[in-house]
């Protein structure tokens, strides 16, 4: 009968009557011997050249992301509003970073620890660990309760109003597919594009003319609803001069991810000759080619639908165009403002923004440029 474990040798082979394996070849070659010994090794290497290279490359593409000018980022902040905002991101962001610290850390130690090797037996299952299943219940439990607290303090701040009167009025009318921007108190009314002076408290009051839309500058506020008959708030005071771009977060149809806007934070001087240019009305154009352009403009559809303070255009379905030659873009954000864009936009509106409401007149390629000149003048 022999040995129940023995190795029972064939012929063609050997067959392990413990593991029922036939292992074909001379003896010497079953588990443990040199060929399975070198197949460990050679999978091993393998193993650990695919972990390095997986790592290489997920850290690689995690740094892609670290670089580049992102103008939309609310990791810069450049108010007060954005300040509180970053702080609460940066303490969720490090118990985040924590927790991901530790598991990981426990996933690679069982890994190394307990891997497979040749010759190891089977290892010993647990059928459960009080003292583990309590800590990583709590653990999670506590670390909500640390991030709750300064998240709840943070909304009632930021939607707080606050306790002095703000020193200047905005008010902001969300249309499809573009801003409005209006002071009531200085008597101003732009679009797409708004001034606010650096280091004052500015009260947002935001409408909607239409649909749902969503009013976000990254780097000076939260996102706040703009709701058809609702006003809904917001208050900061922006600590940095510059350009900073906005951007409608609420799908609000097709053009949707098109109806971006420019705050710029002035200066007070800056601020001030900037209220008092918006405060002129349109300066009449000199050049030919511009009052050439000023007839185009009044004897088409433009006039039924634009604002130029100081002529008969008193539209109100489209952006008032008083100073349009004064902003950095045009199309809700869409294009820099230039003449071969503005050709562009004028030539073929609904290529360059598709569903947007101005309709394509048919003008010859000497009245566009004409009107272009008049536009661009209005500064």
């Amino acid at each position: 009968m022999g040995r129940p474990n023995a190795l029972l040798a064939g012929p063609v082979g050997r067959v392990d009557a413990r593991e029922g394996r036939t292992y074909r070849g001379a003896p010497g070659r079953g588990p443990g011997g040199a060929n399975a010994r070198i197949r460990n090794v050679s999978i091993e290497l393998l193993n650990r050249r695919f972990l390095v290279a997986a790592t290489l490359v997920t850290g690689l593409a995690v740094l892609q992301g670290c670089g580049g000018a992102y103008p939309q980022s609310a990791l810069h902040p450049a108010s007060d509003f954005a300040d509180r905002l970053d702080g609460l991101f940066m303490q969720i962001f490090w118990w985040a970073m924590g927790v991901f610290v530790v598991v990981m850390g426990a996933l690679a130690y069982t890994i190394i620890r307990w891997r497979e090797r040749p010759g190891a037996t089977r290892p010993r299952e647990m059928h459960g660990h009080a003292l583990l299943e309590v800590g990583w219940t709590l653990a999670p439990a506590l670390i909500l309760v640390a991030i709750a607290i300064p998240t709840i303090r943070t909304i009632f701040v930021v939607d707080r109003p606050p306790d002095e009167p703000a020193s200047l009025t905005l008010e902001v009318v969300g249309r499809q597919w573009w801003w409005e921007f209006r002071y009531p108190e200085l008597g101003i009314t732009t679009a797409n594009e708004a001034h606010l002076p650096v280091g004052r408290r500015v009260d947002v009051r935001l409408h909607s003319a239409d649909v749902v839309h969503s009013f976000w500058v990254p780097r000076l506020g939260g996102k706040r609803d703009v709701v058809p008959g609702r006003e809904n708030q917001i208050w900061f005071t922006p600590d940095s001069v510059g350009v900073f771009w906005g951007q409608c977060a609420e799908y609000c149809g097709t053009a949707h991810a098109l109806m971006g806007f420019r705050v710029v934070v002035d200066d007070s001087t800056t601020f001030d000759e900037w209220v008092a240019a918006q405060q002129a009305p349109a300066t009449p154009p000199r050049e030919a080619q511009a009052r050439a352009g000023q007839g185009v403009f009044m004897s088409n559809a433009c006039v039924s639908c634009h604002a130029i303070e100081g002529t008969v255009a008193r539209g109100v379905f489209g952006p008032n165009l008083t100073h349009f030659g004064s902003r950095l873009t045009l199309g809700a954000g869409l294009l820099d403002n230039t003449p071969e864009n503005l050709v562009r936009w004028i030539d073929s509106t609904q290529t360059v923004k598709p569903g947007n409401h101005m309709p394509e007149v048919a003008l010859t390629e000497q009245q566009v440029q004409q009107l272009v000149t008049y536009l661009l003048s209005l500064r």
